[in-house]
């Protein structure tokens, strides 16, 4: 599997962020990014490649124009005020205020950031960028068809950032960047599955509307875990989105015999919408003994797991990120198709999540939306690619 990675992520470098009513180390540092790049090499998944500085007209398809000319140009305008610290909003909008752009620039980090976790420096606008980049590299090389799977280590994450805010360490939502990209070339559906402990609302908000991608996200309750207010149930989408929208909440403790039937439903639902390509929020924090995660899924059952969970390849396959048409038998569809199956086991020895693709034949990117927090000291293995 070719793996796409920047280095440039190392321009956004935070040295503290705000929380438990104190400025803290930050947890999101490039060290999270380079602990998943060793791997990948020590493991030899296959090449890694520097992003191409390409088009970047999904961005704007996805994000606001005047946030992203915010996200550009915002901390210049932070430092001419209160000199180069990283930029931290202090004001928030509170559930009955006016959604509108105030003038002053700490007032504008609140109108755009949704947490006080989430430092913007001088070099983070530059750091987004490339985890975009490093997203529709991907995105590109699997749309032109060979190979049917990439790997998309994208630093900023980016599922917590919707069209005009961002938050979660999120600037630019990589994820839906790079569905936005299917969407504008071949693809006439994309499937989202984000399997992050924290709910990616800024992938549902971009969504939510839409019935051309289907999203689904296993998570944390939002009544117990982060971001808090979004992640229920019953947010099933509006307008021509509804029912395209699913989540998945779980309780702390889950484990796997609760997550799997929970992830099955959403494999099902994602075979059931025939997406010409899908896209992986790769979360891999939802490990028992990760820092952050309540759930209690444990790394040695699941090779077994995994056998167990096997399932036929769905009826109307995909080719090289385009749906099969046209007339004939479904299954002789199928045989001319050339399928993937993904199984992503034993991701980390304190931080592991475990994911079972097996929806076959769909154009595949995979990306880290979180990963361990700076006091891992390891990462024992990411995933591993089977061509089926």
């Amino acid at each position: 599997m070719i793996t796409f990675y920047s280095d440039r992520h190392r321009l956004h470098d935070p040295k503290a962020e705000f929380s438990g009513g104190r400025f803290v180390p930050g947890f999101e540092i490039p060290r999270r990014a380079e602990m998943v790049l060793a791997r990948v090499k020590e493991t030899r998944l296959g090449t890694v490649l520097e992003p191409e500085a390409g088009d970047l007209a999904a961005v704007a398809r996805v994000h606001d124009p005047s946030f992203v000319e915010f996200l550009t140009t915002g901390h210049e305008e932070w430092r001419k005020v209160y000199g180069d610290s990283a930029a931290i909003p202090a004001t928030w909008i509170g559930p009955t205020m006016r959604r509108k752009l105030p003038n002053r620039i700490g007032a504008r980090f609140g109108y755009y950031c949704f947490d006080a976790a989430t430092a913007m420096t001088a070099t983070s606008w530059q750091a987004a960028k490339a985890g975009a980049e490093v997203a529709l590299s991907a995105q590109r090389l699997v749309a032109a068809g060979e190979p049917a799977a990439a790997f998309a280590l994208c630093r900023p994450p980016g599922h917590h950032a919707g069209r005009d805010f961002y938050g979660g360490y999120c600037f630019l939502n990589n994820a839906a960047i790079a569905a936005q990209a299917f969407i504008d070339g071949r693809a006439a559906r994309a499937a989202i599955l984000d399997v992050d402990f924290h709910h990616g609302n800024g992938t549902q908000e971009i969504f939510y509307r839409r019935n051309d991608v289907l999203f689904c996200s296993l998570h944390g309750h939002p009544e117990d875990e982060y971001p808090y207010f979004s992640g229920f149930a019953d947010e099933r989408g509006e307008g021509a989105g509804e029912g395209f929208n699913h989540n998945y909440p779980l309780r702390p403790g889950t484990a796997w015999d609760t997550y799997r039937p929970a992830l099955a439903d959403a494999l099902e639902k994602i075979a059931a919408f025939g997406p010409d390509a899908l896209v992986v929020s790769l979360g891999v924090d939802t490990f028992e003994r990760d820092p952050i995660s309540r759930f209690k899924i444990e790394e040695r059952g699941l090779p077994a797991h995994r056998r167990a969970d096997r399932r036929p390849e769905p009826p109307d396959a995909v080719r090289h990120g385009r749906r099969l048409r046209g007339r004939g038998d479904r299954h002789q569809r199928r045989e001319r198709a050339h399928g993937i199956r993904a199984d992503l086991t034993e991701l980390c020895r304190q931080s592991a999540d475990y994911l079972a693709t097996y929806v076959s034949g769909i154009a595949v990117v995979y990306f880290i939306s979180s990963i361990a927090k700076e006091e891992l000291t390891s990462v024992r293995s990411i995933f591993s690619i089977r061509r089926l």
